[in-house]
């Protein structure tokens, strides 16, 4: 039977998925700027047996006709944020075992600076971080941000982010061997020069020359995670991603996507069952089923046209509520604007596939009030949340699942109470939570490295052990 995996995906804002809830009494997200509120959160998912908290980060904000829309303002829609990666040390010194996962874009710094800062996280978590890799998230806004003459193009950052990444193994894997280190006090040697070894890297985005500073953490390279499912998005994530995150909209489509993750890592020489494949699922359980529908209905209660519109606007560069609500996405012209450059995996799902039409705006609007860009609904008690979640990871071949609060940190409590014994109860989860570094506890073994069949491992520069005697 396979095993679930459970994170949890959260913002350091006011609320979760694009979607209305921070006024709710039931929700205590306004005190996102306090640590409390973050070490509850973390406590409590460390002592359930989640596997990582996950933080969506970036620098842009909703925009429609290239402008802030004051609902954004007033509803906190996507705005505003905290950096959560300077959270994370003191999530990770009150908690024993839980990993975290934070979002940096490949569109910004330099690798070098990437490479530094997660391989600093690595050495403060012991052994507990992962690096969710994006291409770029809001990026028309975003590059006006910091004032980029224009966007790159979707592909075009896939291409650029694939380089991006080599480097950052590069440091991690190809400077110090893994013995370099010696901090030998009565002898004075802090490390072996002979087992440093330069670094000179030459691409056609990025040039570095010289000596990664930090030396090996934990897991030398952090778990790497992905999202998205453009099939760009998905070639990405065969190539480099341990575990990715896809979108939850229809059972078949993810299973589709699915099947495509593990085919196309298969063609890269790597094992398809050994990359980890999520998907995001906002569970609203109660002791009852009709307490549940109740708390559920009173969420759906908050949601709006307009919230639903600001939310798109900042994922995809469109403005829904300007188009005609008769007709579908195709009303714009293939290239029009940012459209079709940003949020390509939001667009996509509403073209309409497999000889299925797609649907209007209105029918959009419709389908994303509520949800916004949540993934799977379930809703019941713990009994039925159990039988839902078995039977989306029966049907799909997922690894398990992101929970995406809507009450937070109310919804937490709830699944870790209710839920998990459930889990446990029916072999889906371990009697004891794992332990160990991030990539030992979502493995399952006892090697805190990259997998020898990952691409990343051609960058290792410390010697194999030589061959035992017989």
């Amino acid at each position: 039977m396979k095993q679930m995996h459970l994170g949890v995906f959260e913002v350091a804002g006011p609320q979760v998925g694009g979607t209305l809830s921070w006024p709710h009494p039931r929700s205590d997200s306004l005190r996102f700027h306090e640590l409390e509120h973050w070490i509850h959160i973390a406590q409590v998912l460390d002592r359930a047996g989640f596997d990582f908290l996950f933080f969506a980060d970036g620098y842009g904000f909703p925009s429609i006709d290239g402008d802030l829309p004051d609902l954004a303002v007033r509803g906190g829609i996507n705005f505003p944020a905290l950096d959560p990666a300077l959270i994370i040390p003191t999530l990770a010194h009150l908690t024993e075992r839980l990993g975290f996962v934070v979002t940096s874009s490949t569109g910004l710094d330099h690798p070098v600076q990437t490479a530094r800062r997660f391989a600093t996280l690595d050495h403060l978590t012991g052994g507990r971080i992962g690096w969710n890799i994006v291409t770029g998230a809001s990026q028309n806004t975003v590059a006006e941000l910091f004032g980029h003459r224009e966007m790159t193009g979707h592909d075009a950052r896939y291409d650029q982010a694939d380089e991006y990444v080599d480097l950052a193994l590069t440091l991690w894997e190809g400077c110090w061997e893994d013995d370099a280190l010696i901090g030998d006090k009565a002898g004075g040697v802090f490390a072996d020069p002979a087992k440093l070894h330069r670094i000179s890297y030459e691409g056609t985005h990025f040039r570095s020359s010289g000596y990664f500073t930090v030396d090996p953490s934990p897991q030398r390279t952090p778990v790497l995670f992905q999202a998205g499912t453009s099939a760009r998005g998905r070639a990405y994530a065969a190539r480099n991603a341990e575990c990715v995150f896809v979108q939850g909209t229809t059972v078949e489509q993810t299973r589709a996507n699915v099947a495509d993750i593990r085919a196309r890592a298969a063609e890269n020489g790597r094992d398809p069952q050994g990359i980890r494949v999520m998907v995001g699922v906002t569970v609203t359980v109660a002791a009852t089923h009709e307490a549940a529908v109740a708390l559920r209905r009173e969420f759906d209660e908050l949601q709006t046209d307009e919230v639903v519109a600001v939310l798109y606007a900042g994922n995809t560069g469109i403005d829904l509520l300007s188009l005609d609500p008769t007709l579908p996405l195709s009303q714009l012209q293939d290239g029009a604007g940012p459209a079709g450059q940003m949020g390509q995996s939001n667009i996509d799902r509403f073209l309409g596939t497999d000889g299925r039409p797609a649907p209007t705006v209105r029918e959009i609007l419709d389908q994303l009030k509520g949800r916004g860009t949540r993934g799977f609904q379930v809703v019941g008690s713990a009994t039925e949340v159990a039988d839902q979640l078995e039977q989306l990871m029966d049907d799909t071949d997922l690894d398990g699942f992101l929970l995406e609060p809507i009450f937070d940190p109310a919804d937490l409590e709830d699944f870790a109470t209710l839920v998990v014994p459930e889990l446990r109860r029916r072999g889906r989860m371990p009697a004891a939570p794992g332990t160990g570094t991030l990539r030992e506890q979502l493995t399952g073994t006892d090697d805190p490295h990259l997998a020898g069949e990952h691409p990343g491992a051609r960058f290792r520069v410390t010697p194999p052990l030589p061959a035992s005697i017989p």
